[in-house]
């Protein structure tokens, strides 16, 4: 049963408590969700991918039914995209901005616009994500966690922000909550390798602890 909570859309409170118990926090090693969340960095003119007759929904139907990694990987990529776009132009640039100022390791001036995104833009769920993720990167995982809360309340279905919730559960050794997480992704991601390891690897860490 997926702990309180981690069903985030129905106790945001518990995760916000969760957060604020947290220690602090090294130089994390990898970035968020590595493997798992690939976030693409696309001029915003670009973003939007679905083909006619083709929505969203329908993507996700398709990645749910497909156990071959690569192919898989090619509808998440379309999925990414049309999560990148957030239907404003200003917007879209923004977080290009952003991403190109994450990719150059200028974290200030990333932190900068996404603030601005999400201020500008609270019902956009890929600007929470990306600032969780930029959270992360600089080592603030109550505030990453707080940003994945709201990715999650705005898209349950984010398998990138569930990847990078359960990355920072392991990282606190919250295996059992962890391990939830990663059950999570691979309901609506199944081929998604990272997770996979991931599911093994703590079920037998968890299973070494019962013996």
């Amino acid at each position: 049963m997926m702990s309180a909570w981690l069903a985030v859309t129905h106790a945001p409170d518990s995760m916000r408590a969760f957060a604020q118990e947290l220690p602090e926090a090294e130089t994390p090693d990898t970035p968020l969700g590595e493997d798992a969340v690939e976030q693409p960095i696309l001029p915003p003119e670009n973003n939007s991918v679905i083909e006619t007759g083709d929505t969203i929904d329908r993507l996700f139907e398709k990645l749910r039914k497909d156990p071959r990694p690569q192919s898989a990987q090619a509808t998440a990529g379309m999925i990414w995209r049309e999560w990148a776009d957030s239907g404003s132009k200003s917007i879209d640039l923004l977080m290009f901005w952003a991403a190109r100022a994450m990719k150059e390791k200028k974290s200030s001036r990333a932190m900068d616009l996404l603030d601005q995104v999400v201020t500008l833009a609270p019902d956009y769920a890929e600007g929470w994500n990306r600032r969780a993720t930029l959270h992360y990167v600089m080592s603030d995982l109550s505030r990453s966690l707080a940003d994945i809360e709201r990715t999650l309340a705005l898209e349950p279905r984010h398998f990138g922000a569930l990847s990078g919730l359960a990355a920072i559960l392991q990282r606190f050794e919250r295996d059992r909550d962890a391990l939830e997480a990663w059950y999570r992704v691979l309901e609506i991601y199944p081929a998604n390798e990272s997770a996979q390891k991931a599911v093994i690897k703590l079920e037998e860490k968890l299973a070494g602890q019962r013996t």
